[in-house]
């Protein structure tokens, strides 16, 4: 037999005789009578056409299945389809109170709300217009409610009933960067430094351990190695939703929009601006520098790291940092010529304004500690609250309170609208010192905001401190107290941080300014200017300039320095480019090559000429795999030194359903681990670009957004020629930390048309389904017993089922032979075989 073309005229017919057989009028009562005059006598006692007799007609019992709310995906879970009560005949999905509360009701919607079977299961006429299909080809069950009784909704954001704690996990993640410099007189430096999150999450609690450690090797006139790896905080959190909150226990920081931040041991319960809707989320610190050469930047506050990465040479703008990071920031570049600089950036915040009428609070209790989890100085409580007068005003204010340090601040914030936003808040220290008696000083705060979209420009933040010389926060009190040391009191401090697009003319500008004075030591400035500029050049479009000035004054050192960029597009995804530093040392000029082998590999090479005429050479590569980032450089400058590096940054995410190595950025952040049904190299697009699911059919998504709505999906235009995706994207939002679990719908194996047979000889009746072990429908019996099926593998058993169970089973020959040839498979209904298959559908409910 010809396969090819009976498999051309065989479904065709199936489908014209499907479309002959329906009787239209009964579409209006959504119940469809089939005519079956038009098929063979023999044919019509072996047709079982009762899953196409009603629309979207599903038989009772339960299923498993994805839940979406107006096409808002929520978690999978079993429902229940069941006869209503006026309807013995029909099947409806019985909507239980644990899925209601899913769906996001108002509280004037679920007052109005019904039920039947002893209150279990929802009336769908509750509300006017929801309603409710099944759908068995998606896995899907599709709930339609109209959006005036659902809770706020925005783009890519749902509301804290939808939210998902995830499944228990064990995560362990890590960054690593290797250094090995070789200086021209003989002298060679070794480092290694690395940082992580590890701990595991249980319910709705997350259990953390930071570490960070370093270990360095230097051989010449100062040889010598010295190591340390510590655990530098250990801390559990939660969210709770109804408080909007984050509740941590352990060893944290302070996290304060008024009062410095320090570390404690003890206990906190923040109101999270994370689980507001994205419009009214404020903003994270970011961080802006020139790297000279390849160099490792680390930001850290009080002695811990929290970001570590490898540049390339030129400008970067770290801004994935945590939002709850507060206070100062110490970052230090390393260069790769053996050079370092530090410099310090203190962290904006928005105005504090608040919703009219909504509370925004932070409690905190315990004791201040240090690195080494000693506790050390008073015990405390702390308390930070804004209240939303009106539309325009906002009252706010905190205290800390610790015995023989105490301090209080009040404040008043304005929404000016067209304007911008304005706050203006007065802290006052009083502080018992042994020595010095009582001191007592206050300090003042002006801090603005304010998008101007008729300029195309937004001043992100602007704001002036005053603080009095005798005025200590907790972190002076202690320093004084139990070191003797109050150096370093600040006295102003003015940040501005802005944003200006010039869209006529193409260009695009960046200032971060912040200037601070201190009563007992030289001022700090640290600022960084930023123009770029697109434009065609004939016929090669996009090219690209950018110039970047930058200042650091720290400590009585000045760093200045310019660097100047050209771009130039060189086929789809390579380009030329021009790199110029000027500083106070000197100049250098390179000329480079960049280009990005696929979506998981990047890589440039520079060469030129470097400071005081010497020839310079250097490289950078990106790998982005499945396990983890891999980033490798090497720089070489005549005379001076040569040198290599490398850098590691990935997780392990192990839970109940399965365990993969992955790519992580956010230490210790929520991901998403997806399951391919065993498949091995689907690929998955989400977070970060494309990865692959492992050899088990698991991969982690990192990085996903807390409180957003994220979707991940299948790459179907990447799957393999034996590989079908029947549910290629899903979605959920997850809680801070949590550790989600989706499962997409994959079928992999050979396609081939066969014909099945029952023991005596006659075929199963058309319309009867075929269904592998994972119960994804691999085909449809046609006349004559034909089906094409999907998913084909040696030795493996699927179910042929019709009138609403499963009735005989085949098994696949192994080894297939050529699938050129129409496949003829025995529909066995062995005992044994089909008890065992019965059990299995009644264990998961199908």
């Amino acid at each position: 037999m010809n396969v090819y073309r009976y498999f051309a005229v065989r479904p065709l017919s199936a489908l014209l005789a499907l479309a002959a057989l329906v009787n239209l009028p009964a579409l209006a009562v959504e119940t469809i009578e089939f005519n079956t005059d038009v098929l063979d006598v023999k044919d019509r006692s072996k047709i079982d056409l009762s899953d196409f007799s009603r629309a979207d007609y599903l038989m009772p019992g339960q299923y498993q299945m994805v839940v979406r709310i107006n096409k808002n995906e929520l978690r999978e879970q079993n429902i229940t389809f069941m006869p209503p009560e006026d309807d013995p005949k029909g099947s409806i999905p019985c909507l239980t109170p644990e899925i209601v509360k899913q769906l996001g009701f108002t509280a004037a919607a679920m007052r109005e709300l019904r039920w039947w079977n002893n209150a279990q299961c929802l009336r769908l006429d509750s509300l006017k217009g929801m309603t409710a299909r099944g759908d068995l080809g998606s896995a899907s069950l599709y709930i339609n409610v109209p959006q005036a009784y659902l809770e706020y909704v925005a783009d890519n954001w749902d509301p804290p009933s939808r939210w998902d704690n995830g499944i228990s996990a064990l995560v362990f993640d890590y960054n690593l960067n290797a250094q090995s410099t070789h200086q021209s007189k003989g002298h060679e430096t070794q480092t290694l430094s690395g940082n992580g999150t590890t701990g595991f999450n249980l319910g709705a609690w997350r259990f953390r351990a930071d570490w960070q450690g370093g270990y360095d090797h230097s051989t010449g006139k100062d040889e010598g190695s010295n190591n340390n790896w510590d655990m530098s905080r250990y801390y559990a959190y939660r969210a709770i939703a109804s408080l909007r909150a984050k509740l941590m226990m352990g060893e944290s920081y302070l996290n304060s929009t008024i009062f410095d931040s320090f570390r404690f041991l003890g206990a906190s319960l923040v109101s999270d601006d994370n689980m507001l809707p994205p419009n009214l989320r404020g903003y994270a610190p970011e961080v802006s520098g020139v790297a000279k050469t390849n160099a490792k930047v680390t930001v850290s506050q009080q002695g811990r790291v929290l970001y570590e990465t490898t540049v390339s040479s030129g400008p970067f703008r770290i801004q994935d940092l945590n939002s709850a990071t507060t206070g100062t920031l110490d970052v230090k570049i390393q260069e790769q010529d053996g050079t370092s600089r530090t410099f310090q950036v203190s962290t904006a915040n928005v105005p504090y304004l608040t919703r009219p009428g909504q509370l925004r609070y932070k409690l905190a209790l315990g004791k201040p500690s240090d690195l080494k989890h000693n506790t050390q100085g008073p015990g405390f409580a702390a308390s930070e609250l804004s209240w939303g007068i009106n539309n325009g005003w906002s009252l706010y204010g905190g205290s800390v309170l610790a015995g023989d340090y105490n301090s209080a601040a009040l404040g008043v914030g304005r929404d000016l609208l067209s304007f911008g936003a304005l706050a203006f808040d007065v802290t006052q220290s009083r502080a018992n010192l042994p020595q010095q008696g009582t001191l007592s000083g206050r300090s003042f705060r002006l801090s603005y905001s304010k998008r101007f979209d008729e300029y195309d420009s937004q001043v992100t933040f602007a704001g002036y401190r005053f603080s009095e010389r005798d005025y200590l926060s907790m972190t002076q009190y202690l320093d004084t107290r139990y070191h003797g040391n109050n150096y370093g009191s600040s006295k102003e401090l003015y940040t501005v941080t802005f944003n200006k697009q010039f869209p006529d003319i193409g260009i695009s500008s960046y200032i971060n300014y912040s200037h601070r004075t201190y009563w007992d030591r030289p001022a700090n400035d640290n600022y960084n200017l930023s123009l770029s500029r697109y434009f065609n050049v004939g016929r090669v479009h996009n090219v690209s300039v950018n110039l970047s000035a930058y200042r650091n004054s720290y400590n009585n050192r000045d760093d200045d320095g310019m660097f100047l960029s050209l771009t130039v597009p060189w086929g789809n995804t390579a380009s030329l480019t021009y790199d110029g530093q000027f500083n106070s040392s000197g100049s250098s000029n390179m000329v480079g090559y960049y280009d990005r082998i696929d979506d998981n590999n990047s890589y440039n090479v520079k060469t030129g000429v470097a400071q005081q005429g010497r020839g310079a050479a250097s490289g950078y590569f990106t790998h982005d795999g499945d396990m983890a980032q891999m980033t490798a450089n090497a720089s070489y400058e005549s005379g001076r030194y040569s040198s290599v590096g490398l850098g590691l940054q990935g997780g392990l995410t192990a839970t109940p359903q399965g365990a993969a190595a992955h790519r992580i950025n956010a230490m210790g952040g929520t991901r998403m681990m997806v399951d391919t049904d065993g498949v091995s190299d689907v690929p998955i697009r989400g977070y970060g670009g494309l990865s692959h699911s492992n050899h088990f059919g698991k991969a982690v998504v990192s990085d996903v957004n807390s409180y957003y709505r994220n979707s991940i999906s299948v790459d179907v235009n990447a799957l393999p020629d034996n590989v079908d995706a029947t549910r290629s994207v899903v979605q959920g939002t997850l809680t801070e930390g949590a550790v989600g679990y989706r499962r997409f719908g994959v079928i992999s194996g050979e396609k081939a048309m066969a014909s099945l047979r029952l023991a005596d000889g006659s075929s199963p009746p058309f319309g009867a389904t075929v269904v592998n072990q994972n119960h994804y429908q691999t085909g449809i019996v046609g006349d004559n017993g034909s089906a094409w099926l999907t998913g084909i593998k040696p030795g493996e058993t699927m179910r042929v089922r019709w009138n609403g169970k499963t009735q005989c089973v085949i098994s696949l020959p192994s080894p297939l032979p050529p699938l050129t040839s129409n496949l003829l498979l025995p529909c066995r209904a062995a005992g044994n075989d089909l008890a065992k298959d019965d059990a299995v559908e009644k264990e998961n409910g199908l």
